[in-house]
């Protein structure tokens, strides 16, 4: 067991502190914000992630987590610091590492004894090292040892990939760290899961590269569905013959209106930034980018087309608003881009989400938001059906068409039969299969 400080309690922090917790280790989640705290020793869970509060709950009564807003304590008393703040793009694309710098200093000015500062935060190569200097400056040569500790956690099932994991990436440069970070992950290390030990520029490389591929291989599924649709060809007949290929895989080959979300959109700018900063060429990672954005406008094209491009005044309901179902996080989500369009267009926009409507209302307030999607749709010219929640998943196409004005629909993620979109005289439009 080892006494673990994570220092931020947003989404990576909070899943890995529980999840650390869980291995059997001490944990204390500290955070500067004091409402989120605060929450969070209530009981409350500030983020909604299948099966998350149940396991805050279980290690909290089990005395293996707890909650801080005095960080310089928990840096004291812990063993293992885990840097988990947030590095949004900046204005560039490249990562804002200033949340990053202010916690390596207040770590530097707290270093009682030897202890291990780790980075779950996604970081641009190169960080540890800047990392490394600030901290040796700043303490005035105190001993510690860096680690690159890269999350792979997917919204929506980030509990059971932290406890679960494909492998544990862990960089490093000396024979301590790799031993301690073993213990860390002991429970893991019994159960026989890949822990990949490397230098620190190779983990901070593989969380990039792997993001990104798996980002480029969403755009290129999406560019196959608009071909299909030229050629009259079915992509997700495409996608599962292609996904039967052991060297391609099914996964990620989900057409749709673009990617979103806190990870893919943020971490494949801050590659394609490094890349221009090592004046290195990165087509395939620009053409991801290029690719992703001109997604989103394909889908706002084909909502104009149900209306023969005259969108103002029509009442356009949007079902899901989050990047992706299982979660609350609407950044970068496709809903936000069409909505905006939408309303810069002049049209009236209904809402409903079964999580993320709060957040969506920061963003815009003036819409109108609904508790269900009967509601939602009722009396609407156009149904858009953005993200693939179970619950829409099962709507009664019947009960649709009688609940709209005008039998409108545009099924941004293909949940729906083509066939039976045509018996019950839908006028739709999809990704990849309008034949």
């Amino acid at each position: 067991m080892k006494k673990i400080a994570i220092i931020g309690t947003g989404y990576v922090g909070l899943v890995s502190g529980a999840g650390l917790a869980e291995f059997g280790n001490e944990v204390i989640c500290a955070d500067s914000n004091k409402n989120k705290i605060d929450q969070l020793k209530s009981g409350k869970v500030p983020i909604y992630e299948p099966g998350l509060k149940s396991l805050v709950e279980k290690n909290v009564k089990m005395n293996r987590i707890a909650f801080s807003t005095d960080v310089e304590r928990a840096i004291c008393e812990s063993e293992i610091i885990f840097i988990a703040v947030g590095t949004p793009s900046d204005d560039s694309g490249a990562a804002d590492l200033s949340a990053v710098e202010a916690v390596s200093k207040i770590i530097a000015h707290n270093l009682n004894n030897y202890k291990i500062v780790c980075t779950k935060s996604t970081v641009p190569v190169g960080t540890g090292d800047w990392i490394t200097k600030i901290i040796k400056k700043e303490s005035s040569g105190k001993e510690f040892d860096y680690v690159s500790n890269p999350e792979f956690l997917r919204e929506g099932a980030a509990v059971n990939d932290f406890l679960y994991p494909d492998r544990v990436v862990v960089g490093a440069s000396s024979k301590k760290a790799f031993k301690e970070m073993r213990e860390v992950y002991r429970s893991l290390y019994l159960n026989e899961t890949p822990i990949v030990e490397t230098g620190v520029e190779t983990a901070e490389m593989i969380k990039y590269a792997s993001n990104s591929f798996l980002a480029l291989k969403i755009s290129y599924i999406n560019e196959i569905a608009n071909l299909c649709e030229a050629v009259g060809a079915d992509v997700h007949q495409v996608a599962k013959a292609m996904g039967k290929d052991g060297r391609i895989s099914s996964k990620f080959l989900h057409p749709g209106p673009g990617f979103g979300g806190s990870c893919f959109p943020k971490d494949i700018q801050a590659l394609h930034s490094l890349g221009k900063e090592k004046n290195v060429i990165l087509n395939t990672v620009e053409a991801t980018i290029k690719t992703n954005a001109h997604q989103k406008n394909i889908a706002l094209e084909k909502i104009l087309k149900l209306v023969d491009n005259d969108i103002s005044d029509i009442r356009v309901a949007i079902l899901g608003l989050s990047f992706k179902p299982n979660t609350d996080d609407i950044r970068e989500s496709p809903s936000s881009y069409i909505v905006n369009e939408l309303v810069d267009r002049g049209a009236k926009i209904n809402a409903y989400d079964p999580v993320a409507d709060q957040n969506f209302k920061s963003n815009f307030p003036d819409i109108n938001y609904f508790n269900d999607w009967r509601s939602c749709v009722t009396g609407a010219d156009i149904c858009a059906v953005m993200t693939e929640w179970n619950e829409f998943r099962g709507i009664d196409l019947n009960e649709l068409k009688s609940l709209l004005k005008h039998p409108n629909i545009f099924d941004a993620k293909n949940i729906y039969s083509v066939e039976k979109l045509k018996l019950l005289e839908f006028k739709f439009e999809n990704i990849g299969r309008n034949f």
